[in-house]
């Protein structure tokens, strides 16, 4: 059983916020614990802080693995300006060294399989200011004459809300400009 909570509670807000902003509530919860309670209960009023500390570690390891938005800024300007063969050779090297067996599945794309599950990654559109459906679709088609588990769709452009609700329902998962950083960790450009 999964459990899963909604966006807008509190604890959802506060994991796509600042690390820091969980931090300082859990200090202000055990502070005025301190200040309000009586000697021998302020500490079981200062436990009231412990979930706003878990969120807070939680939020600061997350943002700890997020690429700066300069960052992300400089690799896709550097992932702009290369060939469809330097990309793909570049996102082959980052693969590769995750642990992936990669290999060509269309001219512009990549099946990379680790620990037999296989995920299909589509580069054709990569540089392409927009993309709409027609380009998902045709990623679902290479899926499917590869027998992939999984797709990712690779754009630095945008995607057309069109396309991402049909990404979400085909189980396509697009990999943006920061995604894309993340995936390229040590192999990314220098700009």
């Amino acid at each position: 059983m999964r459990l899963t909570m909604s966006e807008h509670s509190l604890f959802a807000i506060l994991l796509r916020s600042r690390w820091w902003a969980s931090a300082a509530i859990a200090a202000g919860i055990a502070g005025f614990s301190r200040a309000l309670l009586p000697q021998d209960l302020w500490p079981f009023g200062a436990a009231g802080a412990l979930p706003f500390l878990v969120i807070s570690v939680i939020a600061a390891r997350r943002q700890w693995h997020t690429p700066s938005a300069a960052r992300v800024a400089a690799v896709a300007v550097a992932c702009q300006a290369m060939s469809r063969v330097e990309f793909i050779a570049l996102l082959t090297r980052a693969l590769s060294d995750a642990g992936h067996r990669v290999q060509p599945a269309d001219p512009a794309a990549l099946l990379a399989e680790k620990a037999g599950r296989r995920t299909l990654y589509g580069c054709a559109r990569w540089k392409a200011a927009s993309n709409g459906i027609e380009a998902l679709e045709a990623l679902d088609a290479i899926r499917a004459r590869h027998a992939a588990h999984d797709a990712a769709f690779v754009a630095l452009g945008e995607v057309a809300q069109a396309a991402r609700v049909h990404a979400a329902r085909s189980g396509i998962r697009i990999v943006g400009p920061a995604e894309l950083t993340v995936l390229l960790r040590g192999s990314a450009p220098r700009a």
